[in-house]
């Protein structure tokens, strides 16, 4: 095994245990992002569900139990199962590479940290097939839905979210303790690539909201089974008590996923710019100043519970205050476009198109910021549309971005640019069809995670219901690509697969062998 890794070549078994035991940064990176596209292809499932039975208003197809089910699911299996997975997946497989580091720092905890996922995954998905049913109160869980009146399965759901935020914190340790310790010489803290230090302050965040989260369940296991009463009213509890823990998690975890999706635009702008990224130091505060700020606004997704006025106008602009780092990054990345050479691959479309619609999705962002408006918007379809646009438009799209600029190096084969086109092209006009029509919808006043809706509502639903599959199609579209480049891609064996790449992932062979940087490099 020293000497590389096991080949299906080797007999089958060889093969397996490859993958069961690795410790190998590059093996766990794949892993985590098979298994972050195997589970957006179930979330995304879900969410066809979602949308073929809202296409007409009436019950079409699926029992109003089913949908609060699969609006749950969908929901966790994206949050927790895909995006948050793909962002690890990428960090293992690129922040060693990009630091000039021979693998992480802690390679077993690495493989421990990966393999329990697809465990709690397959028991949270396994709850669909128990008696009363999966979990149905909503990716939030709100008490008292997801303790006095759940499903006898809500005690799984507790469990595999335990495993899933013991999974993100082992990773985030990880990443913390290899960029703070295995930077290749010369490399100081402002040298680093951007990618490397949204991961590093992101890393920190889920260490410090993942107990959070772990808190608010032991605290709901609690309630359910040992009588407790911490949201319980009748027991001297209070329901809104969940809502400040979940949404102090809740908040920064949003963060958390978007992130990373900013490091990965951070360095694919530059390069089909060919030009460095403006700004570098204002880039790394204002991450920072992100991630500061994620903890001191969580209630501004309570501006409905009767909070105190002077609760709601602090609130309201701590959140308003987000959007001056985050202003500062959007002009970095639009200022570094300026003037640059620039050239539109794959990469750099989805890029673009991150920019774009991650801006709108904050602009809605500041429209449900504003606490006297958010009084209508609240759980409308307003705050769906508002929330793909940052998740859909913000971390899918960068991570597609990633998979594209990244692939030659990972398996030194381009990808067909014509067919990479086509798919950023249907994803975008899909997306755009799906969810800019739910804008219309929620300030109608259509109310989210409802099975049924008025007659007024039916146009616009089947209008995005339309979007929706395209969306969908486009993915499949996605996994043809990557298998169609492992397996039959143009090889490509040059260090740099793009003109414009700075850094010291683009000084590797391609493929990235299996070990790199056993010497560490010169790095300038």
């Amino acid at each position: 095994m020293a000497h590389g890794p096991a080949t299906l070549a080797d007999g089958w078994r060889a093969y397996i245990a490859r993958w069961v035991f690795t410790t190998n940064h590059k093996d766990i990176g794949t892993l985590y992002l098979w298994f972050s596209f195997a589970m957006f292809l179930l979330g995304g499932a879900f969410a066809m569900i979602i949308r073929a039975e809202l296409f007409q208003p009436g019950m079409q197809l699926i029992r109003p139990e089913f949908f609060n089910q699969m609006t749950t699911m969908h929901g966790l299996v994206m949050v927790f199962g895909a995006i948050m997975p793909a962002f690890v997946g990428l960090a293992n497989w690129m922040i060693p590479l990009m630091i000039g580091a021979p693998d992480m720092a802690l390679p077993r905890m690495n493989n421990l940290s990966f393999w329990i996922l697809p465990f709690a995954f397959a028991i949270l998905t396994s709850t669909l097939f128990m008696e009363g049913g999966g979990p149905n109160f909503g990716w939030t869980f709100y008490a008292p839905l997801s303790t006095t009146y759940a499903p006898d399965s809500v005690n799984f759901f507790i469990f595999a979210i335990h495993i899933m935020g013991a999974s993100s914190i082992m990773g985030s340790i990880n990443i913390i303790a290899t960029v703070m310790n295995m930077r290749a010489p010369g490399m100081t803290y402002m040298k680093m690539p951007l990618f490397v230090w949204t991961w590093v302050i992101t890393a920190f965040l889920l260490v410090a909201v993942m107990p959070v989260l772990a808190g608010a369940v032991t605290m709901m296991l609690m309630d359910i089974n040992f009588g407790t009463s911490f949201f319980d009213a009748a027991g001297g509890g209070d329901p809104v008590l969940f809502q400040h823990v979940f949404w102090f998690f809740g908040h920064p975890e949003v963060y958390i996923i978007i992130l990373p999706a900013f490091g990965v635009v951070s360095q694919i702008i530059p390069t089909f710019s060919r030009k460095p990224l403006f700004g570098y130091s204002s880039m790394v505060y204002a991450t920072a100043a992100i991630a500061f700020l994620s903890f001191v606004v969580w209630a501004h997704h309570m501006f409905t519970v009767g909070m105190p006025i002077a609760g709601e106008l602090y609130f309201m602009y701590a959140t308003m205050l987000i959007a001056v780092p985050t202003g500062v990054k959007v002009f970095n990345w639009i200022t570094t476009m300026y003037k640059g050479s620039l050239t539109f691959e794959t990469p750099m479309l989805f890029s673009i198109a991150f920019v774009i619609l991650f801006t709108f999705g904050g602009f809605t962002g500041l429209m449900l910021s504003i606490a006297a408006a958010d009084m209508q918007y609240h759980d409308t379809y307003f705050v769906v549309a508002h929330f793909h646009y940052v998740m859909v438009a913000g971390a899918v799209f960068s991570g597609t971005a990633a998979i594209y600029y990244w692939l030659p190096k990972w398996c030194g084969k381009m990808y067909n640019e014509t067919m990479g086109q086509v798919q950023f092209w249907v994803a975008f006009i899909g997306f755009n069809i799906a969810f800019m029509p739910q804008h219309f919808l929620g300030l109608a006043g259509m109310p989210r995670r409802y099975a049924d809706y008025g007659l007024q509502f039916a146009d616009w639903n089947m209008v995005s219901s339309i979007g929706a599959f395209i969306y969908g199609g486009a993915q499949l579209m996605l996994l043809y690509n990557v298998i169609a480049t492992i397996r039959n891609g143009k090889p490509t064996t040059e260090e740099k697969t793009w003109e414009g790449a700075e850094g010291l992932e683009w000084t590797v062979p391609s493929p990235a062998p299996y070990h790199t940087f056993a010497k560490p490099p010169e790095f300038k």
